[in-house]
């Protein structure tokens, strides 16, 4: 009989999800497949797989383009095969998205084979995360983000943290189970304010000593247990620059893997013009200052790189477009032009 009634409930889903948008029929599909592990072991063998190795993504050069394969559950098979491993290996892969057409994509981390064998196989590379995000296409960059993160967490909570019993991941990866204790676990994210902080007519930006050289960027930090997002601006900034927030504004937010999984809040943070001298926190940060509206436009477009001086000091540059760090510059340069 319950085989039954799940049959009866997915047709009705099926029926009802036809008469949404094509984003509602993709998300509740995507639901069925957390909640599913039949259905979701099913998908596996039409979904495509994006591989890792130790939580590397692997990117292959076109011209002067990188991209990011999806093999089919086919090629996998031949891969696992002729490396020796067994087909159970894709029971470690996790669920991150799907197409609208609804081919359900998986990352699969191979990192107990060999890394050279595989990327000469296949003809590319596995590359850090920091740097393929800013190489691959933007659509591929947040895919890439969610996928090492999900990765990461299963490798670290493989246990549970009240009976110390094996947790075990469903199909999809969207949990863990302690069968000892009943417990439940979720992948998280940490919540982190980044924060622009200007005095009207210039913006403050930092840079810390294991930043790129002539990388600057916006203030950022955790919000601690019990602090909202403004107590948490306010609280960074006088932290670290010595100086107090009058006002601020949110701007977006943005999922970012480093250095665990975070939750990136963007904020335009206002100090008083008459009280704008920086008090730097050395503990935290290696210098900051203050950059007016042509130093900004002027270091927008400069590439992703050290630029050195004849002096040997370095040009100023920022944070590549698919940062968010990025997005709030452009929005108060914006704002200074308008």
């Amino acid at each position: 009989m319950a085989a039954i009634s799940q049959a009866v409930y997915r047709r009705a889903c099926s029926l009802t999800c036809r008469l949404h948008s094509t984003y509602v029929r993709k998300m509740r599909y995507l639901n069925e497949l957390k909640e599913d592990d039949s259905l979701c072991r099913q998908a596996q063998t039409s979904g495509t797989f994006y591989l890792f190795h130790n939580l590397s993504p692997f990117l292959q050069k076109a011209g002067m383009k990188y991209l990011v394969p999806q093999l089919s559950a086919a090629e996998i098979k031949r891969i696992l095969e002729k490396f020796k491993e067994t087909g159970q290996c894709i029971e470690k892969s996790v669920l991150i998205g799907c197409s609208d057409e609804h081919v359900p994509h998986f990352a699969l981390d191979l990192g107990a084979l060999d890394k050279s064998a595989i990327e000469s196989e296949l003809e590319g590379s596995f590359t850090d995360l920091r740097k393929a995000l800013f190489v691959v296409d933007g659509k591929d960059s947040p895919l890439l983000a969610s996928a090492q993160s999900l990765l990461r967490w299963h490798d670290s909570h493989q246990y549970c943290s009240k009976t110390g019993q094996p947790t075990q991941k469903n199909v999809a990866g969207s949990k863990r189970v302690c069968h000892a204790s009943g417990i439940i676990y979720y992948p998280q994210m940490s919540p982190v304010v980044i924060s622009l902080v200007s005095d009207g007519s210039r913006c403050l930006l930092a840079r810390q000593p294991s930043f790129p050289q002539g990388m600057y960027t916006a203030l950022s930090g955790f919000c601690d247990l019990g602090e909202n997002v403004e107590q948490t601006v306010r609280r960074e900034v006088a932290e670290e620059v010595g100086l107090e927030v009058e006002s601020l504004r949110y701007s977006a937010s943005q999922h970012w893997p480093f250095p665990s999984s975070c939750l990136m809040i963007a904020c335009h943070a206002l100090v008083g013009a008459q009280q704008a001298e920086i008090s730097m926190n050395s503990l935290e940060l290696e210098e900051a200052r203050w950059f007016g509206l042509e130093e900004i436009v002027e270091g927008l477009k400069r590439e992703p790189r050290s630029l050195k001086r004849d002096d040997g000091s370095f040009l100023p540059w920022f944070p590549p477009k698919q940062a968010i760090a990025h997005q709030l510059i452009c929005e108060w340069v914006k704002q200074q032009t308008s």
